[in-house]
C-alpha cells in the first residue's frame, strides 16, 4: 500500500473531488463531523479552522492506494478500518476527518481529509508529511497483512533485473567496440542495438541526464546500473575523445540533435566527479601518489 500526505488549502473543492459520486464514491471513514453534504462538512471544517486564521492550508489531504489486486478485495469495511489504523499512526483521532473511497479506475484508493486545525485551535505540525504517510502506511499494510511499498519495489527489482543487465551489457558492448565520441553517436549506436537513448530534458531546457528504453521498459540511468549515472556516461565519452573532457567542464554544454544544450549544474558536477575518478584511477595504476 502507498500513502501520500500533504497540506492544503482548498478545502471545499477537494471534499467535493472526493465525494464526487461519478468516480462511485462513497464515505468508507468520517469523525467528529455530522453533515451529509460537501458543503456541511466544509461549513464544520471551517467553524474549527476560524481558531487559527494564521494557518493558510489548513486542510490535510491524503491518499491511500492498495496494490490494484488487493484493492479490487477490500469491502468498504475494511477500506474504513484500514484508514482509521492510518489516522492513528498519523496521530490524528481527536481531529475531524472523512474518507471516501474511489472505484472508478482498476486501482482502488481512498482519498481522506482531515481538519489541521485542532479543536484547541493549534496546526498540526505538517513537517516531513509525505515522508511520514508512507511510513504510516507502511506500518498499516503489514498490521492488516498487505503488501507493502518495499515488497512491491523488491519484486519490480527482481522482475526487471534481466532487463537492466541487457541494456548495461548493450551499453558496455557500444563502449568498448565503437567507442563513440560524443553524445549523438552513442545514441545513435545504441538505437542500432535496439536500445532508445531518451535525453532528460528539464524545464529550464537543461540536459540532467537520460533515460532508456527497451523492450516496452523505460528506465532511468541510474536504475539500470550506478555506472550510467548521467555523469559516468559523459565522463565514458570525455574519455574516448581526447580533448573533449576540459570543454565539457568549463562550457557545460554538449551537442544534442544538432543543437548546443546546456547541462545542468548536477550533471556538470557529476561529469567532473567522473572525471576526477578516471584520472585518479589512471594515476594510481601507474603507481604515482598524490
Amino acid at each position: 500500500m502507498i500513502g501520500k500526505g500533504k497540506s492544503i488549502a482548498h478545502t471545499k473543492a477537494s471534499i467535493a473531488y472526493g465525494w464526487n459520486q461519478e468516480k462511485d464514491a462513497e464515505v468508507v471513514f468520517r469523525q467528529h463531523l455530522a453533515g451529509d453534504t460537501t458543503e456541511q462538512i466544509t461549513d464544520e471544517f471551517k467553524l474549527i479552522q476560524e481558531q487559527n486564521v494564521r494557518c493558510q492550508k489548513n486542510t490535510l489531504s491524503f491518499i491511500l492506494s492498495p496494490i490494484q489486486e488487493e484493492g479490487k478485495q477490500l469491502s468498504k469495511a475494511q477500506l474504513g478500518e484500514l484508514t482509521q489504523k492510518f489516522i492513528k499512526e498519523m496521530n490524528l483521532k481527536n481531529r475531524q476527518a472523512i474518507a471516501f473511497v474511489h472505484r472508478d479506475k482498476a486501482h482502488t484508493h481512498v482519498h481522506l481529509y482531515v481538519n489541521r486545525i485542532g479543536f484547541d485551535g493549534k496546526a498540526y505540525n505538517d513537517s516531513f508529511i509525505g515522508k511520514r504517510s508512507q511510513l504510516a502506511a507502511e506500518n498499516v499494510a503489514k498490521e492488516m497483512g498487505l503488501t507493502t511499498v518495499k515488497e512491491v519495489q523488491l519484486e519490480k527489482n527482481i522482475n526487471l533485473q534481466p532487463i537492466r543487465q541487457e541494456i548495461k551489457n548493450r551499453h558496455q558492448s557500444v563502449m568498448d567496440n565503437q567507442r563513440p565520441k560524443n553524445l549523438e553517436d552513442y545514441i545513435k549506436a545504441m538505437k542500432a542495438e535496439n536500445v532508445k537513448v531518451i535525453p532528460s530534458i528539464n524545464k529550464a531546457s537543461k540536459l540532467q541526464g537520460f533515460r532508456y528504453e527497451y523492450q516496452g521498459h523505460n528506465l532511468k540511468a541510474s536504475e539500470v546500473n550506478r555506472s550510467m549515472s548521467g555523469g559516468g556516461i559523459m565522463g565514458q565519452l570525455a574519455q574516448n575523445n581526447k580533448g573533449i573532457g576540459q570543454p565539457i567542464q568549463m562550457k557545460n554544454t554538449t551537442q544534442l540533435l544538432g543543437k548546443t544544450i546546456e547541462l545542468s549544474t548536477n550533471l556538470a558536477a557529476s561529469i567532473a566527479k567522473s572525471m576526477l575518478k578516471k584520472v585518479i584511477k589512471r594515476s594510481i595504476d601507474k603507481g604515482i601518489g598524490f
